[in-house]
């Protein structure tokens, strides 16, 4: 189990750091074949879109992941479908209740008067519950080829729109935004290969209410990881008399985005992980499993802060130029914080496999509103500084609470 484990976060990982790149690329394009206006409104669609799915669709794809591992290591043959299926039919006529009726305000307000960024919003959130559904299947499957070849696919499919508009085929925003809608469905033709030969049941497996639960709390989580990366740019471009310092901000804070996303395939692969580890193995299994990826992440963030201390500010105005001064001592900062958040994602993969997913969530909830009180209180004068700083200590009082939360049976041989 610990070679597939280790297997699986390798496949992953190349998976995910592939389509990383081809993310870029679609944005690399679409910067070129679309003037700034256009490009602004396709970037805040994806950002818009990307927020709500993983906070609405990876609570299900956590839950499906757990229980079919916890199924698996317990010899089961088949996997219940029914209560995964009704909560995410749920979460999506949720988000049809919400954005139906703020269709105006959308259209006109947020998209500059485009139906068809709007449209594209609403169909790739709906599109996207099957995509995060069949994700969680694979994961708890251990079908990490496959789940790393839905991703590919996903972002590869998406390029092709710009591409289009770039050699002369096509023109214009429209064509460029229907590549993110587009691309959950054509993700979806790897789902045949995952099915064949694998059984399911018409059970219900955890029930509506353990199952509600579960991925209410991950919601929590997932809305507070949302607030960690997210309310710093929001909070700065509110306050600041200066309109590109949220730009700046954001750009710092890709220090930590980059590594979060390629983390995303250990998060995936640990929890089946542990989940496997828990229903069949003892503590010491599970405590080592742990540990062994808090060692890892510690080693990386303080390699990655060393280097930031060493080239951050040359770095960063290599790569996004601009009128400000990168700090290297804030830098460092946040790379250290990058580390906690990391972190706290593997004690929070453990905190669900034990099924301690309201401490999980109480822990995120705290942290997040911390670090907005930290923000909009100006402690740190220095704005850019006092994001740094809260971000850092933010993710450590997570990790604090995470960790204390997980004390005794899922972590004690840990020590």
């Amino acid at each position: 189990m610990a070679e597939s484990y280790g297997r699986g976060a390798r496949i992953l990982s190349v998976g995910i750091a592939t389509t990383g790149v081809v993310t870029f690329a679609y944005f690399a394009v679409a910067s070129h074949v679309l003037d700034d206006v256009e490009y602004k409104g396709v970037s805040l669609l994806w950002s818009l879109m990307f927020v709500i799915v993983s906070v609405i669709y990876r609570p299900i794809e956590q839950l499906l992941s757990r229980s079919i591992a916890q199924s698996r290591a317990l010899g089961a043959t088949g996997h219940a479908l029914r209560t995964p299926l009704t909560l995410q039919g749920a979460f999506a006529l949720a988000f049809l209740a919400v954005v139906l009726p703020l269709r105006s305000y959308l259209e006109d307000d947020v998209f500059d008067g485009s139906a068809t960024l709007y449209w594209v919003l609403v169909g790739g959130v709906l599109a996207y519950a099957a995509s995060y559904f069949a994700r969680g299947w694979l994961a708890g499957n251990q079908r990490f080829g496959l789940y790393g070849g839905l991703v590919l696919l996903e972002s590869c499919s998406r390029l092709i729109f710009p591409l289009a508009v770039a050699v002369g085929i096509a023109d214009g925003q429209d064509v460029v935004a229907l590549g993110i809608l587009a691309a959950p469905f054509v993700s979806l033709v790897v789902v045949p290969w995952a099915l064949r030969g694998r059984a399911w049941t018409s059970g219900e497996g955890p029930s509506l209410r353990a199952g509600g639960g579960f991925a209410a709390a991950v919601f929590v989580v997932m809305l507070a990881e949302q607030t960690l990366l997210n309310a710093a740019v929001l909070t700065v471009d509110a306050t600041s008399t200066n309109a590109a310092l949220a730009g700046f901000v954001f750009n710092v804070l890709l220090i930590a985005r980059a590594p979060l996303q390629l983390f995303q395939a250990v998060q995936t692969s640990l929890l089946p992980h542990l989940t496997g580890l828990d229903a069949s193995k003892g503590d010491e299994e599970f405590a080592r499993a742990v540990r062994v990826t808090l060692l890892a992440i510690g080693g990386f963030a303080a390699a990655v802060a060393l280097g930031l201390l060493a080239i951050g500010p040359w770095a960063m105005d290599l790569l996004f130029g601009g009128s400000f001064d990168y700090a290297r001592g804030g830098l460092a900062l946040v790379a250290l914080g990058m580390g906690c958040h990391l972190a706290a994602g593997t004690l929070n993969q453990a905190a669900l496999a034990r099924g301690r997913q309201r401490a999980a969530a109480a822990a995120w909830a705290v942290a997040a509103v911390a670090f907005v009180v930290w923000l909009v209180v100006p402690v740190v004068d220095d704005q850019v500084l006092r994001v740094e700083v809260g971000y850092l200590g933010a993710t450590a009082l997570l990790c604090g609470l995470l960790a204390r939360g997980s004390r005794g049976r899922a972590l004690k041989v840990a020590r």
